[in-house]
């Protein structure tokens, strides 16, 4: 799975922690889903899509043959 979490951030002037903070989870968590070591729950997913105003697959997207 492919994400756009580190751009969104960029955009939003958001650092992993005050992501975090704002999805219930912790800085780790984020540097993991960002770095494509996890995969979020569908629930974080939407956490993460709603903190950014952007839908779930303006963040997320399968990678071919998944």
């Amino acid at each position: 799975m492919n994400n756009k979490i580190r751009v969104a951030r960029a955009e939003a002037r958001m650092t992993q922690q005050e992501l975090a903070e704002a999805t219930g989870v912790s800085r780790q968590t984020i540097n993991a889903i960002e770095s494509g070591k996890f995969v979020p729950s569908t629930l974080l997913a939407l956490k993460i899509a709603r903190t950014f105003g952007k839908q779930v697959e303006d963040i997320f997207s399968l990678e071919e043959g998944e």
